[in-house]
C-alpha cells in the first residue's frame, strides 16, 4: 500500500524503470553503414575449407585401406623366390609395385617394423629389376606438407577481408577502431526530430555552426569548441542529439561506445583510439561521438565505480593525448555522453579537451507533451485523449519512459481487440510503468480489503485536507506489482522549488495510511512499510541536505555530485561525526512523529468521511478524486444518506 506521487523521484530513488529510448521519433530511421554487408554464402566458406582439408588428409588413407587387390607381403616374397617377378618399383614409404612374368601387376607393402635387409639379396639373386622412387617430390606431397600453412594464411586473409583490410590485416584489425561510420550524405536526423530541449539544442548548435562555416570563427579570432560532453539521466536522448548534430552539420559521424575500446590485452584500447582519430582526420570535417565515455574516462589512480585497470588508464591517456594533439582547424569535434559525470577524470574535463559540458535533464511538462506527440504519431488516439494532461501526470519521466508508456497503452488496446488508444489505456499503462503488472487473480481476503481501503482512505483524506499537498486524482485498492493499493496525486503545476510547508504536508500524507490504521483498528500493519521508507528518506534530506532542522541549524551535508544512474542519495559519503549522525537521526524521528500526530489529528476530526470513503472503496475498488471531496462534504450527513 502506498501513495504514488511521481515527482517524489526528485527526493527518493525513482520508482519507475529507466531505459535508453530517445525523446525523438518513436523509431529512428535506420542509418545505412559505410560498407556493403558480405554475401550470405561467405559465412560458409570456413566450413567448406575445413571439410576439404579433412577430405584431403584422411581420404587417401581411407582409400589406401580399402584398395582391393593388395597382396600380402608373404605372398610377394614367395613369388620372388619362385622366380615369377621380373621387376619391382619401391618408394621411400615401402610401397611395392611388382610386374610378374605373366604381365600382371601386384601391389604390396614392405613391413617397416621388420628387418628386410635380405629382400634386396633375394631380388638380385632372381635377377629382378629394381627401381626406387621418392614420394616427397610429388606435387601432392608438397601440397600436403604446406597445406596447414596455406590454411593459416587463408584464415588471416579472410579475417582481413572481414575488417576491410588486405592480406594479414586480420591481426591488425584487432587493434582497429570499432566505430560505426555514417557518411555525410546519409544522416537523416535533424534538430526538428528532437522534441523539446530547445536550450540544449541552442547551446550545442554552435558546434554545427563551426563545422558548417569554420572561417567565420577564424575571422573573429574565436576558437571553436574542441569537445562537448553531454551528461544527464538515462533515456533523455543524448545519443539522438549527437546524431542530430551530425545531421545538421552534414558531416561524417563516427559513433563508438566507451566499452568498445577496452579489451583483455593492454594496449589494444589505445591503438583503437589512435585509429579512430586517424579515420576522423581522413574524413574531416567530421564528428566523433563516444557514448558512455565513463567506461574509459574514470578517475586514474582511484577506486571508482566500475573498477580500474592498466588497459583502461592507457586508453584514457591516449584519448587525452589525441584531443590535445589534433589541429583545431582540421574540423574535428568530439562529442561524448555519460550518465555518471562524477566518475570522470578531471583531466578529461579541463578546457582544451572537453571545453563544454551540456546537461540534458529530464524533460519538463511542455517537453513531455511534445515527446508524447512524437511517440503517438502513427497511432490512433481517442478524441478525449489529452496529451498535455498525460504529460502533467508523468513528472520525472524520461523520453524512454514516455515511449514505453505509449507502447504499453497500445499493447493494452490490443488486448481488448481495439486499435484506438483511450484514456483508460494510458492510465493503465502509467500504472504498469510505475507499479508493475496488475494481477487480477491476486484477490485480497475480506479483512485485507477493509484494511487496504482504510489505509488508502487515510492517504487520500490527509492529502485533501493539507493546504500544500497535490490534489488526489485516483484511489484504488486493486493490487498491482508489490503494492496492494495506490493513492495517486496529480500536481497542478511542475514545481522546481519546494517549501518547508510542502515537505511537511508530504510527510503527513505519506503517514496518513498508517494513521488511519491506528485510528480505526488500534494497531498498524506491514502495509505501511513502503510509506515509512519514503517518508524517512524525505525527512532525512530535510534535515541533512536542506537545513530545515532547528536542532542542526543551517548546515547541509549533501553529496558533492549527483549520480544520474540511480538517483539514489540514501548512502552518501559521510562528512560528519557520529554525534552529528545521532542528532540527524533524532531530528528525522521527530519530524516523522510530528507528521504522524498531525495525520491522526486530521483523520480523527473527519472520522465519518474516513468511514464513508473506506466503505465506498470496498464496494467500488477504484474511485476518483471527486469521491474524496464528496466524502468530506457529506461527512456530517446521517449514515446511508
Amino acid at each position: 500500500m502506498t501513495t504514488e506521487r511521481p515527482w517524489i523521484a526528485r527526493f527518493v530513488p525513482s520508482r519507475h524503470p529507466t531505459g535508453t529510448a530517445k525523446p525523438g521519433p518513436g523509431k529512428e530511421p535506420p542509418q545505412p553503414s559505410g560498407e556493403q554487408p558480405p554475401p550470405r554464402w561467405s559465412r560458409w566458406l570456413w566450413v567448406v575449407g575445413v571439410l576439404a582439408l579433412l577430405a584431403w588428409l584422411v581420404g587417401p588413407m581411407l582409400l589406401a585401406a580399402q584398395t582391393p587387390g593388395r597382396t600380402p607381403y608373404t605372398d610377394f616374397v614367395a613369388k620372388v623366390d619362385a622366380g615369377q617377378v621380373t621387376a619391382v618399383t619401391i618408394d621411400d614409404g615401402g610401397a611395392v609395385s611388382a610386374t610378374l612374368k605373366s604381365g600382371d601387376r601386384m601391389q604390396t607393402q614392405i613391413p617397416t617394423a621388420l628387418n628386410n635387409a635380405g629382400l634386396e639379396q633375394d631380388l638380385r639373386a632372381h635377377h629382378v629389376a629394381i627401381t626406387a622412387t621418392s614420394s616427397s617430390g610429388s606435387l601432392t606431397s608438397l601440397l600436403v606438407a604446406f597445406l596447414p600453412l596455406l590454411l593459416i594464411i587463408g584464415l588471416f586473409w579472410w579475417m582481413g577481408r572481414k575488417v576491410g583490410g588486405g592480406l594479414m590485416a586480420g591481426m591488425g584489425g584487432f587493434g582497429r577502431s570499432r566505430a560505426k561510420i555514417i557518411e555525410a550524405e546519409r544522416p537523416a536526423t535533424r534538430f526538428a526530430d528532437v522534441a523539446g530541449y530547445e536550450g540544449v539544442k541552442q547551446e550545442i548548435g554552435e558546434v554545427v555552426d563551426f563545422l558548417r562555416d569554420p572561417e567565420r570563427y577564424a575571422a573573429a579570432g574565436a576558437k571553436p569548441p574542441r569537445g562537448v560532453i553531454m551528461v544527464g539521466p538515462p533515456g533523455t536522448g543524448k545519443t539522438l542529439i549527437a546524431r542530430a548534430v551530425a545531421g545538421e552539420a552534414e558531416v561524417p559521424f563516427l559513433s563508438v561506445t566507451g566499452s568498445a575500446f577496452v579489451e583483455m590485452f593492454v594496449g589494444v584500447g589505445a591503438s583503437r583510439v589512435r585509429d579512430l582519430f586517424e579515420e576522423a582526420r581522413r574524413r574531416a570535417p567530421s564528428i566523433i561521438f563516444i557514448d558512455e565515455i565513463d567506461a574509459i574516462g574514470g578517475r586514474r589512480g582511484a577506486v571508482v565505480t566500475g573498477g580500474g585497470n592498466d588497459e583502461r588508464e592507457q586508453t584514457l591517456n591516449q584519448l587525452l593525448a589525441e584531443m590535445d594533439g589534433f589541429d583545431q582547424s582540421s574540423g574535428i569535434v568530439v562529442l561524448a555522453a555519460t550518465n555518471r559525470p562524477q566518475t570522470l577524470d578531471p583531466a578529461l574535463l579541463r578546457p582544451g579537451r572537453f571545453d563544454r559540458q551540456v546537461t540534458v535533464p529530464l524533460p519538463n511538462q511542455a517537453e513531455r507533451t511534445a515527446i508524447l506527440a512524437v511517440h503517438a504519431s502513427g497511432k490512433h488516439l481517442a478524441p478525449e485523449v489529452d496529451l498535455a494532461l498525460v504529460a502533467r501526470a508523468t513528472p520525472g519521466f524520461s523520453g524512454a519512459d514516455l515511449a514505453n508508456l505509449v507502447n504499453e497503452a497500445a499493447i493494452n488496446a490490443v488486448r481488448d481487440d481495439r486499435t484506438t488508444i483511450t484514456v483508460a489505456d494510458l492510465d493503465a499503462a502509467r500504472d504498469r510503468v510505475l507499479l508493475g503488472r496488475r494481477d487480477t487473480t491476486n484477490a485480497l481476503l475480506p479483512q485485507e480489503r477493509r484494511s487496504v481501503a482504510v489505509h488508502e482512505s487515510g492517504h487520500a483524506l490527509v492529502a485533501a485536507l493539507c493546504e500544500h499537498a497535490d490534489p488526489v486524482a485516483k484511489v484504488t485498492i486493486l493490487p498491482a506489482g508489490l503494492t496492494l493499493g495506490v493513492t495517486e496525486q496529480l500536481p497542478e503545476a511542475e514545481r522546481h522549488l519546494y517549501s518547508e510547508g510542502f515537505l511537511n504536508d508530504l510527510l503527513a500524507v505519506r503517514l496518513g495510511g498508517r494513521a488511519a490504521e491506528l485510528l480505526v483498528f488500534g494497531e498498524g500493519s506491514t502495509g505501511a512499510a513502503n510509506d515509512l521508507a519514503g517518508a524517512t528518506q524525505v525527512a532525512t534530506r530535510m534535515v541533512r541536505d536542506f537545513g530545515l532542522s532547528s536542532e542542526l541549524g543551517p548546515v547541509g551535508y549533501g553529496s558533492e555530485s549527483l549520480d544520474f544512474v540511480g538517483q539514489d542519495e540514501a548512502s552518501p559519503r559521510q562528512q560528519y561525526s557520529e554525534h552529528t549522525q545521532r542528532l540527524i537521526d533524532q531530528e528525522v524521528a521527530r519530524l516523522l512523529r510530528a507528521a504522524e500526530q498531525r495525520a491522526l489529528g486530521l483523520l480523527r476530526s473527519h472520522r465519518d468521511a474516513l468511514e464513508r470513503l473506506a466503505a465506498l472503496l470496498v464496494e467500488q475498488e477504484t474511485v476518483d478524486g471527486d469521491a474524496v471531496i464528496k466524502a468530506l462534504a457529506d461527512e456530517h450527513l446521517p449514515a446511508g444518506a
